[in-house]
């Protein structure tokens, strides 16, 4: 069905995922034009857009009419925009009075609360899709949770021996810290090995939570990085894992990305998300919820083994599968009975 389509790929930055979702629409047939949704990906520009988007509209206009240039004689099929933060609506009046046939799709892994400017694009979008419960309920769009790409399959069939039982890999928020410094300590305890990267992409933003948020008070500045690790560090992580430490943001009950990347590459996760339950490739060996104010784990989890994931669910979960469902090409439905969990 995208064989010798011309989908418009506009996306922020997360983790390289807009370069893989482009590799596999290529995959699948289609022509794919990437751009990045923010002018700039300073740190700078990130909190304007985020916190006074304003004093930054200027710049955002700019930017959009440049794109205009440059897309008024490319035919587009499919617009798929993921998180919607900082494009305007003449830009998308645009894409749909210039291609009359465009399908328009919409994917957030945000919650609205996070990012106002979402909502108020939702009009111009045929099919909306929210990793959210909550937003998917209030807002009625649809649900479809995250995914993990195929190299985390690969890790599947390793059978090396693992040089940590634990690891947490992730940015510098909330209590992240303090949660998984509770979970090393109870590492020393029981004689198990952690591993931990830190990552802040700004040295202001570190020494201002220092300075402001008492989760970051007792966060020793030898372990913070200001150099994100590669996609191939992060798999070769995993690769030496046992275990994967996820610890949610507290304002959002969507799964991270780091939940299907965890189950994707059949390694165990240790989440302080509780709304894990609700989805069909929860199973108790697999996955061992903390309480993030009361953190108590169970060495017993580390023994067991896993519970193999039905394979129409883990096909689900993957990239691949993602795109079947963002896209309209999949038949089956594997998320409607998260959203009847929470109406």
């Amino acid at each position: 069905m995208l064989k010798d389509k011309r989908i418009l790929l506009i996306s922020v930055k997360f983790f390289n995922y807009e370069f893989l979702i482009k590799k596999e629409l290529e995959k699948m047939g289609a022509e794919v034009l990437l751009f990045d949704e923010r002018p700039s990906n300073s740190f700078l520009s990130k909190a304007l857009i985020r916190f006074k988007k304003e004093i930054y509209q200027s710049r955002i206009n700019k930017y959009y009419k440049s794109l205009i240039e440059q897309l008024k004689t490319i035919k587009i099929d499919y617009l798929l925009l993921i998180k919607g933060e900082a494009i305007p609506p003449f830009f998308l009046k645009f894409l749909k009075d210039n291609n009359l046939d465009i399908i328009c799709l919409y994917y957030t892994y945000d919650s609205f609360k996070n990012n106002p400017n979402g909502l108020q694009i939702l009009s111009y979008f045929d099919r909306k899709y929210t990793f959210d419960t909550e937003d998917a309920i209030n807002h009625s769009l649809l649900f479809r949770p995250l995914f993990y790409a195929n190299e985390y399959a690969s890790l599947a069939a390793s059978t090396q021996s693992y040089a940590y039982d634990v690891s947490f890999v992730g940015t510098a928020h909330s209590d992240r810290y303090k949660i998984s410094e509770t979970v090393r300590q109870w590492c020393d305890v029981n004689k198990l090995s952690m591993y931990a990267f830190y990552f802040s992409p700004s040295r202001l933003l570190f020494k201002f939570n220092k300075l402001t948020n008492s989760a970051f008070k007792g966060f020793d500045y030898k372990r913070i990085s200001f150099e994100s690790l590669s996609h191939n560090d992060i798999i070769d992580i995993y690769r030496k894992s046992k275990v994967i430490l996820d610890i949610n943001h507290p304002g959002q009950n969507g799964l991270t990305m780091r939940t299907f990347e965890t189950l994707g590459a059949k390694r165990k996760l240790i989440t302080t998300n509780p709304n894990i339950t609700k989805y069909p490739f929860y199973h108790p060996n697999n996955v061992f919820i903390i309480d993030r104010n009361l953190v108590s784990l169970d060495k017993r989890f580390f023994e067991t083994e896993m519970q193999e994931i039905p394979l129409s669910v883990y096909h689900s979960m993957s990239l691949t599968g993602w795109i079947e469902d963002i896209f309209g090409l999949s038949e089956k439905e594997c998320w409607a009975e998260v959203l009847d969990y929470n109406k």
